[in-house]
């Protein structure tokens, strides 16, 4: 069966209220750019020839209408984008220091993007895509995590790569225990992960990043290709017994680090799609992790993420700079 989609995401389509300078009156001027770390995977996955297609749920207002509008305008399919008539679009309001960093306050208590309910995920419509890809923000609260479990599920019974993201956000759990959980059910169920280094100390224990990685990687067998993101200090793909990692490309005009790691995931997906999850070579896992630094790199110099993700030819342009 021809295959509808690459890649379904599910999780949260939100506003990112980030910092544009500040007003005469001197108060800070936010600018709503449209988020959320499972879109943000397909905006760049279409910018690399991908399909793509968006399973989640905004609010029946103003940011709901124009989410809906930036998902259309950036050709990732919303035939399964539900709108929720009593809950408001989500909002995170992202503060950002001078190295770029972020802080985060979430507008979600509750946000439109946790009202997705087990009966809008459709089996026929899951199975018509190759690879599913989630994060933890759909784990949150219950309702929403039995429509996570049960897409998982789904794609797994019919086979399909599954790509996972933690994202881990700690103001939006009510424990960490709980965070802890759904981390390690999610770390359980793919084949492909994304995990950054205070995500893998997080679940570890330890500092030491490859301690941490041989870890997880005997805790959970299922996991086929493992790269773990280290921010400013480059990244490592572990696969198969080989470890290989790649230096970061530093900018000096980074202005925040909003949608890099969706970029990079977005980036080591697309070349798993390509070229499967199985047999990969040291040359291979070191290509995927040029690009994908490179593609975060550049990211790091726009605000917000959903609209402005790269193409592969600034990438590639980009890499070739360096």
């Amino acid at each position: 069966m021809e295959k509808q989609f690459d890649v379904i995401a599910l999780g949260e389509l939100l506003i990112d209220f980030t910092e544009n300078g500040v007003s005469a009156q001197g108060n800070p001027i936010f600018e709503a750019n449209p988020g959320g770390a499972p879109c943000n995977v397909l905006a760049m996955l279409n910018n690399l020839g991908k399909k793509t297609s968006f399973l989640g749920v905004v609010g029946k207002d103003q940011f709901g209408t124009s989410l809906r509008k930036t998902l259309n305008e950036l050709k990732i399919d919303t035939s399964h984008l539900y709108e929720n008539q009593e809950v408001h679009t989500t909002l995170a309001f992202v503060h950002t220091f001078e190295d770029g960093d972020r802080d985060f306050a979430f507008y979600r208590n509750p946000g439109a993007d946790m009202m997705l309910s087990e009966s809008q995920v459709e089996k026929e419509y899951l199975e018509s895509a190759k690879a599913f890809h989630f994060g933890t923000l759909s784990m949150t609260h219950e309702e929403v995590r039995k429509a996570t479990q049960k897409a998982i599920t789904i794609a797994k019974e019919a086979g399909m790569l599954i790509s996972f993201d933690p994202n881990l956000r700690p103001p939006l759990w009510s424990s960490m225990e709980l965070a802890k959980e759904q981390i390690a059910y999610g770390l359980g169920q793919c084949d492909l992960l994304k995990i950054s280094e205070e995500e893998l100390e997080f679940m570890t224990g330890t500092k030491d990043i490859k301690e941490g990685a041989h870890k997880l990687l005997a805790d959970y067998p299922n996991l086929k290709l493992m790269n773990v993101t280290m921010g400013k200090e480059g990244s490592i793909a572990f696969h198969e017994g080989k470890e290989v990692f790649h230096a970061p490309f530093l900018q000096e005009n980074t202005i925040e680090t909003t949608g890099a790691g969706d970029t990079f995931g977005a980036c080591a997906l697309n070349y798993v799609l390509e070229n499967g999850i199985t047999g990969l070579s040291e040359e291979q896992l070191y290509e995927m992790l040029e690009f994908a630094n490179g593609a975060s790199s550049l990211i790091t110099t726009k605000k917000g993420a959903l609209r402005v993700m790269p193409t592969k030819e600034d990438v590639e342009t980009f890499i070739s700079t360096k």
